[in-house]
């Protein structure tokens, strides 16, 4: 009942840190290295069952008054007695070393997390397998998978430049480099972090060499690369573990060319990609002669489709975005309503959320995101096509309208380059659209770019490598293989390579620098189609079909999922023992 007057039951650790300082009613002495310090057994208990067992340990002790403690330093046991009256510590890159281990000594479980959570905040590629190491010493779970992810994910740089890899234990550099969510965009890259390990201790390491070569996925390699390596690496040569290793890895190349991966994978280490760092997910759409709720994952490592969730209710023509670790799904139509719902997932969880609703119904619309909120612009609602735009902010859970555009656009596509917003094509309402413009947040002002080279509705834009890229779509009389592309800097469109297919209303994303397009109506049926653009070759390549045939689906691509295996072709895990069998194996197929 509150009657005004003070919660008794509550401890007041200031006024008896201030006894403390003072030294009254103090009741036990702490001997460190010839220092003293003055404290109360309470505090100290409270603080520690280190202390509770010192202090409660024997008949004896409540009548004992001074205690020494052996391994700690005097500037240590200062700062945890005023950790335990004060619950807080200065803890710096200077004192860290001293004090994380003394205060699991002394079992001060409050600051070790502390510490924890200090060297977690200083992760880098230079520091994180010492810091690894470091954690499970002191039994700091959530700081050792921390930092084991951060190797994981960096392993590029890391296995590259790091001298801590040098100083690594055989049985932990097997653990991290056989771990399926490693991230190297090439695996020679893993191959020449081992290279470089053994070559750091030869005469000890070359033992070592074949066991570590069977946790790399050697057929995923470059074989040129492969082969040159092997032929002129000082470790590998006259081994007759590697080889063997080198016969089996060449058989299973070949293999993989025949395969295209599936089959072989899942029975031989030396073929298994790694975990995908992120994934292409397509979202719903019209599939048949109505809307779908699946969505399909796309592991780009595997070349595979996996079917993974459904959406809330089927929907087609809606936007998606990813952002804050949710995939949000704006608008849209389900054959029956126009929406102006969004709802999020929770790719962890796979749960859907409502969050607040648009003010317009968008069916056809664009979306995009920008410096930590999502724009939605133009579609139709059901009566006519829309110029109008808004903006989520997710932290307030609301929609708030921004400047209209030129003119209306449904069918259209957006994208976000430097600071910007880019909309282009779609339709008004009477003709397909070769306009553009773009959306400047600081001036809530909309400015028409130079047109397009073609007229576009049900187009793609998406920005990569600085430039924004219009894919596909239809002109009012034929679906598009073309694409164009704008240069901010020139101010100008060009023309590039055209697709494979002609397509509309399908999904486009950029991933492990390639852009993808998937799905779309080809001018006769929706289709399951996928195809990706390399920049570098400048040259489009078929990728695995989707499960799905459809078109006016939404794609976004979702990063750093810890369950990415979830979203991933299924791996099968082989021992060493093992791996030669699986290899075998394949060989007869």
């Amino acid at each position: 009942m509150d009657d005004g007057v003070e919660d008794e039951s509550h401890v007041d650790y200031a006024t008896l840190n201030k006894l403390r300082l003072d030294g009254k009613f103090c009741d036990v002495v702490i001997q460190v290295e010839g220092f003293t310090m003055k404290a109360h057994k309470i505090v100290l208990c409270a603080c520690s069952p280190y202390f509770r067992a010192l202090f409660t340990g024997n008949l004896n002790s409540s009548h004992k008054s001074t205690y020494n403690i052996p391994g700690v330093l005097p500037e240590m046991m200062k700062i945890i007695i005023e950790y335990a009256y004060t619950h807080s510590a200065v803890i710096t890159e200077g004192n860290l070393e001293f004090l994380l281990p003394a205060a699991d000594q002394l079992c001060v479980l409050g600051l070790v997390q502390a510490c924890a959570e200090f060297l977690e905040a200083q992760l880098c590629t230079d520091n994180c397998i010492g810091i690894w190491r470091f954690s499970d010493v002191y039994f700091c779970p959530s700081l050792q998978r921390r930092a084991l992810r951060f190797i994981l994910q960096n392993f590029q740089e890391v296995g590259r430049t790091s001298a801590e890899l040098l100083e690594l234990t055989p049985a932990q550099l097997s653990h991290i480099v056989e771990k399926d969510d490693l991230i190297v965009k090439q695996e020679d890259r893993v191959f020449d972090a081992i290279l470089r390990w053994t070559g750091h201790m030869p005469n000890k390491r070359k033992a070592y060499l074949s066991q570590l070569l069977w946790k790399v996925r050697l057929a995923q390699m470059n074989a040129d690369y492969f082969m040159s390596s092997m032929k002129t690496s000082v470790l590998m040569k006259d081994n007759e573990d590697c080889n063997r290793i080198t016969v089996h890895t060449l058989r299973a190349m070949c293999h993989l060319q025949k395969t295209n991966f599936v089959g072989a994978s899942r029975y031989s280490s030396l073929c298994r990609p790694r975990l995908p760092y992120a994934v292409l997910l397509a979202i719903g759409g019209w599939s048949g002669n109505r809307p779908t709720d699946v969505i399909e994952s796309y592991d780009t490592q595997a070349n595979c489709w996996v079917t993974v969730a459904q959406m809330e209710g089927p929907r087609a023509y809606h936007g998606t975005a990813c952002l804050g670790g949710f995939v949000y799904c704006v608008g849209g139509y389900n054959a029956v309503e126009f929406f102006s719902a969004v709802c999020k997932l929770d790719p962890v969880t796979r749960t859907w959320h409502r969050v607040a609703p648009m003010h317009s119904r968008r069916c056809y619309v664009s979306v995009t995101v920008l410096q930590g909120c999502i724009y939605a612009m133009g579609g139709f609602d059901g009566y006519a096509r829309l110029s109008s735009a808004e903006r989520y902010e997710p932290a307030a859970n609301q929609w708030s309208p921004i400047s209209p555009m030129h003119e209306p656009r449904s069918d259209a596509s957006a994208a976000t380059l430097d600071g910007k917003v880019y909309i282009c094509g779609g339709f008004n309402g009477e003709s397909c659209l070769c306009t553009a413009e773009c959306y400047s947040p600081s001036t809530d002002q909309w400015t028409l770019i130079p047109p397009m080279k073609k007229r576009h509705s049900g187009l793609g834009v998406v920005a990569y490598n600085q430039e924004i890229y219009a894919v596909g779509g239809f002109d009012g009389v034929s679906r598009l293989r073309c694409m164009e592309v704008y240069d901010p800097l020139a101010d100008s469109w060009r023309q590039m390579p055209d697709m494979i297919i002609a397509r509309s209303n399908f999904g486009i994303e950029v991933l492990d620098d390639r852009l993808f397009v998937v799905g779309g109506f080809n001018g006769f049926s929706t289709t399951f189609y996928a195809e990706h653009f390399d920049q570098k070759t400048n040259e489009w390549a078929s990728i695995q079909d989707m499960g799905v045939f459809r078109s006016a689906l939404s794609c976004c691509i979702v990063h750093d999922l810890p369950n990415v295996a979830e979203y991933a072709f299924p791996r099968r895990s082989g021992s060493p023992t093992t791996e030669l069998s699986a290899v075998k194996e394949l060989t007869l197929w």
